[in-house]
């Protein structure tokens, strides 16, 4: 074992594992000491290990004498070249399917009947026999060790996905790549399910995609032992499909293989549900454009009796796309077979996890339907996680956009909408968006708002300190709003530009003088945080690269929940998690300050996707007029709550005061003149 295996038996940190070797190296219980090298790094004897880890105590993992087999390797008589972590791996994924196939225990073969075994287990040499052959007189050793690893983990097909959950530790970078977190698994497997349920008789599962075997095995381990199964995987060879036909098998789900050709392109007769991941296993590196090609060969193959749910980056799928790969996407939605769309939130390929991720569900194209006025049901679930009533509920809409207009209308969408298809079509933007209501304007709306202030603005003037001058407003006689924008958008066109908040450690602060101290705090409670500061000299030392906030910035944060404000004076330091949107004074793009922050401030508490976040726009020619009544409205509040702190001030004088005695009330004279303000 290295020691990165001995802090994963006992699940620890590496680092963790090193200090332990350090520390009792002078002790009673020294850490073992190695026993071997390959390529320079140190190995450990695995019961040595386990050893030591049960007489310390050490590590958080009480059965690490039952589990120790999944984290050794073999190191007898084999060379460097056969040492390696992915041909041992593939011997002993190899070992484990041909005990399953068997059913008996391998250690008691010798080589040659080994050998023998795999042969007529896979005598077209599908997915084990050359595995094994390679291993050449290591083969016996590695079978009794595939024996060991199997009672371990208490069964063969546990033992197959204890080796394949060390993806990222053997470096399997094809695997690693492309592993999906089991939310996302579950959503595809329960969406694919349901699905099957809405055809005649017994579909198969069809994944043509090279290495694909996640989605697959998922379905089996959920429903095979209710449900009869078929599945139908790609003929494809290379190590990750052979890899995903060694699975199945040791779970017991053998499949049978559609012929691709050298284009891609294959061919199921009948009803079937398709299933696929791209970037697969079998081609992590697939571009835009081949992986629209590769989604275009299922559509092409499809009738009405097909199903299908594609998982694959929503930047694919339905945020903005152009070029070559826009005008095939577009082809793809002509098709009438995209039936859903929807957009997943970030996190569920760990190894990209800013990286959101999309559903597309293709089904029936309903030819009859002109294809002016066809559909498509369309989600945005980028800040909503998939939980179990939420993954139900999405899968109930899935399942619902495969019906007819008339069942479609019969069906209440609690994530999704109907959009024609044509709109998709010639919109710019995500396929998910949800584009600005667009009412007819009416006299009426406007009429009502105008009159609503000029009734406020009656009853503040007859106040003794009314509000400053107002301009004089009237309702639209059209509709100029020129619409919204993303933050991203905005970023890229130059409009806004974004700026990192200062990490500073609390003791900088001064809770009495210097430049005011903006953070996560004074953006949740405004007005009521305790104010804080720092000197200038001590944020020179702390940060050297910091800067200051300009008039105007917007300072913002997104946890707990999105909130906003506008720093009109500079002058300041943001505190990270605060971060600034700048708006450029040369093409500010219809953005004013405090609209921003309103619009921030108005977003629902799980929507911590900033970057996607819709800006509204003001028309230029409103943008200074807006901007000068908002200052002076604010003036107006800011000397209300003056006034309001001390008027509590006032009635918590006058309570302690009489209450606790140091004060005695008098009937003031009928001449006396009233405090000020309290008429």
């Amino acid at each position: 074992m290295t020691l990165s295996d001995v802090a994963a038996l006992a699940k620890v940190q590496r680092p963790v594992v090193s200090m332990w070797r350090k520390r009792s190296s002078g002790g009673q219980l020294p850490f073992p000491a190695a026993a071997g090298h390959i390529k320079g790094v140190e190995l450990f004897d695995a019961g040595d290990v386990t050893a030591w880890l049960e007489a310390t105590g050490r590590g958080n993992n009480p059965e690490a004498r039952n589990d120790v087999a999944a984290f050794a390797r073999m190191t007898a008589s084999a060379s460097a070249e056969a040492q390696s972590g992915r041909q041992i791996f593939d011997g002993l994924t190899s070992l484990l399917a041909l005990k399953v196939i068997t059913g008996e225990e391998l250690s008691r073969s010798t080589t040659d009947e080994l050998l023998d075994a795999a042969d007529e287990a896979d005598p077209d040499d599908l997915f084990l026999y050359a595995e094994l052959e390679a291993l050449g007189t290591d083969l016996h050793g590695l079978a009794s060790f595939a024996d060991r690893l199997a009672d371990s983990a208490f069964s063969a097909p546990a033992a197959f996905e204890k080796l394949l959950s060390g993806r990222f530790r053997e470096g399997l970078r094809e695997q690693s790549d492309t592993a999906l977190t089991d939310t996302a698994l579950d959503l595809v497997a329960s969406a694919a399910m349901e699905l099957k349920s809405t055809l005649d008789g017994a579909p198969p599962f069809v994944d043509a995609t090279p290495g694909g075997s996640d989605v697959m095995l998922r379905i089996v381990l959920q429903f095979g032992e209710s449900s009869p199964l078929t599945l139908l995987t790609g003929d494809h060879d290379g190590g990750p499909s052979r890899l995903a036909r060694r699975r199945l098998t040791v779970h017991g789900a053998d499949s049978e293989h559609v012929e691709i050709d050298a284009q891609g392109a294959f061919s199921v007769n009948g009803a079937a549900v398709h299933v696929a991941q791209y970037p697969s296993p079998g081609d992590p590196g697939l571009g835009t454009t081949e992986i629209l090609e590769a989604i275009e060969n299922t559509v092409l193959q499809m009738d009405d009796s097909q199903r299908a749910v594609v998982i694959a980056p929503a930047r694919l799928l339905c945020d903005p796309l152009s070029g070559d790969s826009g005008r095939l996407r577009s082809d793809l939605l002509r098709s009438g077979r995209i039936r859903a769309v929807v957009r997943l939130q970030a996190g569920l390929l760990p190894a990209k996890p800013r990286e959101p991720q999309a559903l597309w569900v293709l089904g029936p194209s309903y030819a009859e339907v002109p294809i002016g006025e066809r559909w498509t049901m369309v989600a945005d679930l980028s800040t909503t996680p998939l939980t179990p009533d939420v993954r139900q509920d999405l899968i109930s809409d899935i399942v619902a956009s495969m019906g007819t207009r008339a069942t479609i209308r019969a069906h209440s969408f609690r994530f999704a909408r109907l959009v024609q298809t044509r709109v998709l079509l010639a919109g710019k933007g995500s396929l998910v968006e949800v584009p600005p209501v667009k009412r007819r304007p009416t006299s009426a709306g406007g009429a009502e708002a105008a009159l609503r202030i000029e009734e406020l603005i009656r009853l503040l003037s007859q106040e003794q300190s009314g509000p400053t001058a107002l301009p004089a407003i009237q309702p639209s006689a059209h509709d100029n709003r020129p619409g919204t924008a993303s933050v991203q958008e905005l970023i890229a066109a130059g409009n806004l530009r974004y700026v990192n908040g200062n990490r500073l450690d609390d003791s900088s602060f001064n809770p009495r003088e210097g430049s005011r101290i903006l953070g996560g705090q004074e953006l949740r409670d405004p007005h009521s945080a305790e104010p804080r500061f720092i000197s200038l000299l001590d944020f020179a030392a702390a940060c050297p690269t910091g800067r200051l906030t300009e008039p105007g910035d917007v300072v913002f944060c997104t946890s707990p929940r999105p909130a906003a404000r506008v720093d009109h004076e500079g002058g300041n330091v943001v505190v990270f998690p605060a971060r600034i949107l700048r708006i450029d004074d040369g093409d500010p793009g219809g953005l004013v300050p405090d609209v921003v922050a309103a619009d921030i401030n108005s977003l629902p508490a799980v929507d911590k996707a900033w970057r996607s976040w819709r800006l509204r726009r003001t028309p230029d020619a409103q943008r200074q007029p807006l901007v000068q009544v908002l200052a002076g409205l604010q003036h107006e509040q800011h000397q209300a709550r003056q006034r309001l702190e001390r008027l509590e001030e006032l009635a918590t004088l006058f309570t302690d005061g009489v209450a606790g005695g140091s004060l005695t009330l008098t009937h003031p004279s009928p001449n006396a003149a009233p405090i000020e303000g309290t008429e």
